[in-house]
Formats: structure tokens, sequence, C-alpha cells
């Protein structure tokens, strides 16, 4: 991976994420990255680590969040609950890029179901190597929260 470390990553998943969390975590280990769970493939209720992940993220500890279950839905609706979470669910590269380039997306949703650890991986690269443009988006993201 040829990105610089200075992000800190917080990652999360359920039991439909645990096995791409626990690759995805080897893969950014020149970060600190910070896995708040789940630990086991048992059935787990994805907003306890949703939930976290986001919290991290929205007080500024860690610069980026990486969840991951199977849809990827449910982890990116509770995320996006907080105010300051722009939780994008991505499934090719092009939209981990969009997502980054024009939402400022903060948290990457990654659908274990429905995508490979190939993508997975280069999804994540995407996403932490991608500055946010600004301009005109950066209006539209003032507009956002409630």
């Amino acid at each position: 991976m040829s990105t610089s470390n200075k992000f800190k990553i917080a990652i999360g998943a359920d039991h439909a994420g645990f096995e791409y969390k626990e690759l995805l975590s080897s893969f950014l280990s020149e970060y600190e990255v910070k896995d708040f769970g789940t630990f086991s493939a048992g059935s787990v209720d994805y907003p306890d680590f949703a939930h976290p992940v986001a919290e991290a993220v929205e007080s500024g500890e860690y610069t980026f969040g990486v969840l991951v279950c199977g849809s990827a839905n449910g982890v990116a609706i509770t995320a996006n609950k907080h105010q300051q979470i722009r939780a994008a669910i991505c499934w090719l590269k092009e939209i981990a890029e969009l997502a980054r380039l024009h939402n400022n997306a903060n948290i990457i949703c990654i659908p274990a179901r429905f995508v490979s650890e190939e993508l997975a991986k280069e999804m994540v690269t995407v996403f932490l190597n991608t500055e946010f443009e600004g301009g005109r988006h950066a209006d539209r993201i003032n507009k956002m929260s409630c």
C-alpha cells in the first residue's frame, strides 16, 4: 500500500464482516488502527460496533473509519446517525473515490457479501488516498446536518 501513515483508523464489523475486518486490519498495519470488534464470527448486533467507530471518528480521535457488514447498509445507517459522520457504502473503487472527492466521507462501509477481499483492500486504499475536492461540494456538505 503506497499511502502515508499519518491517519488513525477506527475499524469495526459485525459477524458477517468479521473476516474482512481481520484482513483489512492486517492490510492497514502501517497505520495506527483501533479495532472496535467484533472479535469472532459469532452472531452480534452491528450497532454495537458501528456506534463506537462513528464516535471515535466524530470526536476527532481517529481520522477515518472502516465498517464492514454483510450488505454495509446496517453499519452505514447506524454510523450516519452521528452528526459529523458521512459514512458511504462502497462497492466499486470509483464509488470510494467519489465518496471522498464529493462527499468528504469519513467512514467507508464495505459489503462483505458482495465484494471480493481484493476489491475491499483496493477501495480502502483509494478512500484513504483521495482528498476532498471542496468548492461546491463543501457548500452541499454544510447543508447535511439536521
